[in-house]
């Protein structure tokens, strides 16, 4: 049989939903016609996909094995529209967050390509990217690689980040004009926005290994103004801050760069190898261009990090 992507669609919906009349909403049609796009799907695969009751609708046996492959064809469906569109939207471009290095990188290369149009995104890392870009609702994400990667994603070096120490002034090295490592293990890391299982908590484990840190991340985060307002009271805890992280101005807190060595988080920049987004090489050049090389005698990273490899994978 043919399948009609509209059946296909509301199965789809029918499945994420639980409810016929929740699907219909989603898909913008009636109940009725949602319910006639299932029935003609059944009919056409001479089998039933759901089972109706009361309470809900749930998968059959042979709905749950058809779902995954449902997924797949909507998926190619929706990416073949948008190999077609792509000429005329926006460059999307996941920052991680607004304040982060990132953003600037993406700030000056629209500055050398003003007529490029970007909508910038945020996400909470790479496990939120990766399934962005696979799908296509990205186009380009930053982040630390950790672990295995889909093989459709595409990434290279973007930008080795200098660490600086951010304190309140009562901190015994508020007046230095460099912080080494070794001075940081005598006080508290306070990194509230270390999510278990995320690529930069797992960078901070390995610097907390290297260099003996005391990292707490005990507490909620409330962002980033409300830590400086804390560590600005405090005369024992500090956090990490990346050089081209925005800051925002606070009296009572100073940045000073981190010494002996410098450890570096390593952004790169991420892609769906089948993105045919006309930009998309513009950045990957111009982001290839600014990247400065790892000097292993002054600066740290992780052991075996992959963005040593320093070539896009």
């Amino acid at each position: 049989m043919e399948l009609d992507l509209g059946a296909v669609r509301a199965f789809v919906a029918v499945a994420d939903e639980r409810h016929f009349g929740d699907a219909a909403d989603r898909l913008g049609l009636t109940q009725q016609a949602t319910s006639k796009r299932i029935a003609k799907l059944e009919a056409g695969l001479g089998t039933s996909l759901f089972h109706r009751a009361r309470t809900g609708t749930e998968l059959t046996d042979e709905g749950a094995a058809f779902l995954p492959d449902a997924r797949a064809l909507i998926a190619l469906a929706d990416q073949a529209v948008r190999s077609v569109r792509v000429r005329d939207r926006a460059l999307r471009v996941d920052v991680a967050g607004t304040r982060l290095a990132p953003t600037e990188l993406i700030r000056v290369f629209h500055e050398a390509h003003p007529g490029v149009k970007i909508d910038i995104v945020t996400s909470r890392g790479l496990r939120e990217a990766q399934p962005a870009l696979l799908g296509g609702a990205i186009d380009v994400t930053f982040a630390r690689v950790a672990g295995e990667l889909d093989p459709a994603i595409a990434h290279q070096p973007a930008y080795l980040e200098p660490h600086h120490m951010l304190a309140g002034r009562k901190h015994p090295l508020a007046g230095r004009r460099r912080v080494r490592m070794a001075e940081l293990a005598e006080s508290i890391t306070w990194m509230p926005g270390n999510e278990p299982g995320s690529e930069w908590a797992d960078y901070y484990t390995y610097l907390q290994r290297e260099f003996a840190l005391s990292i707490q991340t005990a507490g909620p985060h409330f962002g980033l103004d409300h830590m400086l307002d804390e560590l600005a009271a405090s005369r024992d805890r500090y956090t990490f801050g990346g050089e081209r992280m925005r800051v925002p101005w606070h009296a009572g807190i100073v940045q000073v760069p981190v010494v002996g060595p410098t450890p570096l988080y390593p952004w790169s920049m991420l892609w769906h190898r089948r993105n045919r987004h006309p930009a998309l090489p513009l950045l990957i050049e111009h982001i290839a261009e600014g990247v400065r090389p790892f000097d292993p005698a002054s600066q740290w990273l992780p052991p075996g990090e992959p963005i040593l490899a320093g070539t896009p994978q």
